[in-house]
């Protein structure tokens, strides 16, 4: 009963679809851990949801950037982008109930030695506050203030933490560090422009695993998010985006070993730029 810890998706249905062929997938008793961003700018978002969904307790999700900018969407706070695939999506006839599934994944998640995030974690921040404060997200997407969540989500501002940050800018906040961050600064301090290599750090930040101090080296952190950084290992991390929708590879990980497995992937007919 292995489980695989796989990275963006990205509506690449078809390519999901064949690594699970090689991986001998069984969804009665292996499992899927998946690092966010099933959906957008690849071909068949809707197929990817639908199949995910489809997994039940076999498939365990952390949203993403894309995730939840399909969210907004839907709810009317974003405009369409000009890489956005998500029209089948928002025209289905299954919509709402594959809407308020996505609404109801976790943004964090840990077991054991793993925990898994989009993005990342900042210095400052434990597992265990990780955990608390990801359930806040949590418990905003899927109580009634979804619609107030979803309607001030969008936004870049405050750009550093701190304990007494309360409301939308608070819960703005958790959310741009685990789904959007790739380098920030010694105090935690994000950085958005920069989505190049690590070599690329501007003055006074650095990747955000790679921070002296990280109190989240208790556990290995399986992320997403950066296809710059493609598959990579370092002393608690996995990083899984090898940038399947850009032409790189779709990575799977087995937990109980370390063993992974990649599928290329064809990038012809898609959009350009990444995020």
């Amino acid at each position: 009963m292995p489980t695989y810890a796989i990275g963006d998706i990205q509506g690449c249905y078809a390519e999901l679809s064949r690594l699970l062929d090689k991986l001998s997938f069984d969804p009665s008793g292996d499992r899927l851990w998946l690092v966010g961003d099933l959906v957008n700018r690849g071909p068949d978002s809707l197929a990817v949801l639908r199949f995910v969904r489809s997994l039940g307790a076999a498939a365990t999700v952390v949203l993403g950037n894309h995730d939840l900018y399909l969210l907004m969407l839907a709810a009317g706070f974003r405009k369409r982008g000009k890489d956005d695939t998500l029209e089948p999506v928002l025209k289905a006839p299954d919509r709402e109930e594959l809407l308020d599934w996505l609404a109801l994944r976790k943004l964090f998640h840990a077991e054991g030695r793993f925990a898994m995030v989009h993005a990342g974690l900042l210095p400052q921040w434990s597992v265990a506050q990780a955990q608390l404060l990801a359930s806040e997200v949590e418990s905003a997407l899927r109580g009634p203030g979804r619609q107030a969540f979803l309607a001030h989500l969008q936004g870049n501002e405050p750009h550093e933490w701190r304990d007494d940050l309360r409301g939308q800018e608070r819960l703005r906040l958790i959310v741009n560090v685990m789904t959007r961050m790739r380098f920030c600064s010694p105090t935690g301090r994000l950085e958005f422009a920069h989505k190049g290599p690590v070599e690329s750090a501007p003055e006074g930040f650095l990747p955000w695993f790679a921070l002296p101090g990280r109190r989240s080296l208790t556990h290995t952190i399986l992320c997403g998010h950066w296809s710059a950084l493609g598959y990579r290992r370092a002393p608690g991390l996995v990083a899984l985006d090898s940038g399947c929708l850009w032409g790189g590879a779709l990575t799977a990980m087995r937990l109980e070993d370390g063993a992974v497995t990649q599928l290329p992937c064809d990038a012809r007919g898609r959009g350009k730029g990444r995020g």
